[in-house]
């Protein structure tokens, strides 16, 4: 059935919830789920049968970064166009932009698409106990349905101009897609050392599905305090809390 552009951007603003394509991989976003009091982290467990992993599953993520295992991790290949940005988004739980077809993250002899990033503030994941101003996720997904999520750390300092281009552009109230501005390059959020971290985990918001292998980079990436508090008056605080290890290994590349 060919979808009008009207129920296309509004598959696309659910992206953010859950990167599999389709309208029975939404289904989790009928129930309200937020970061503070009933509709917190603690009850998205309790929303439905699909969200149950939230609070019984033993491989959540986000995760603090401590004691890691250095590893012969290949390199990460990754392949994002200058031009990848097509649209933007408030999907009412961060600001999101969905990439144009043809960006591409090689890992282990597999290729994954990449469909969309989105930002967190402050930072899901930890290193030793300490917080980050600001995360960004970049998701992709394979042929198979597996997802690999990349994530950059943000600290102050330095302007990011990708990244204060998405604060200048952002929808400022929660709706359907807009086109992104082309000045929104992907790869500018990625850190000249490439030292990463890799561990296996979960969607970081409902449905909290198990099909994650993160990738999350061991340097952050400066952006300006401005721009941090820019996104702050939109989403003050869209961070789920660390969840517990369990005995996962954490590996270190380099």
């Amino acid at each position: 059935m060919k979808l009008d552009r009207r129920h296309t951007l509004k598959a696309l603003a659910g992206l953010a919830l859950c990167p599999l394509c389709g309208p029975a991989a939404f289904a989790a976003d009928a129930h309200h789920w937020g970061y503070e009091g009933e509709a917190g982290p603690s009850h998205w467990g309790d929303m439905d049968a699909a969200s149950k992993v939230c609070t019984l599953g033993s491989q959540q993520s986000p995760i603090d970064i401590d004691r890691t295992i250095r590893a012969e991790l290949a390199p990460l290949d990754i392949k994002w166009g200058r031009d990848a940005a097509a649209t933007i988004v408030n999907n009412g739980h961060t600001i999101q932009v969905n990439a144009a077809p043809g960006s591409t993250l090689s890992l282990g002899g597999d290729t994954y698409k990449l469909l969309q990033f989105h930002f967190h503030r402050p930072s899901e994941h930890t290193v030793d106990g300490k917080s980050f101003p600001m995360e960004v996720h970049f998701v992709h997904q394979n042929a198979a349905g597996g997802l690999a999520v990349v994530g950059v750390l943000m600290k102050t300092g330095a302007a990011n101009a990708a990244f204060a281009k998405v604060i200048a552009t952002m929808p400022q109230k929660e709706g359907p897609p807009v086109p992104a501005d082309a000045a929104i390059d992907p790869g500018a959020f990625i850190p000249k050392g490439r030292s990463y971290y890799r561990y296996t985990g979960s969607l970081t918001t409902p449905p909290c599905s198990e099909t994650v292998e993160w990738l999350l980079m061991a340097e952050p990436v400066e952006v300006a305090e401005s721009d941090v508090s820019g996104f702050a008056k939109l989403y003050a605080m869209n961070a789920r809390p660390v969840q517990k290890a369990n005995r996962r290994f954490i590996l270190r590349s380099g």
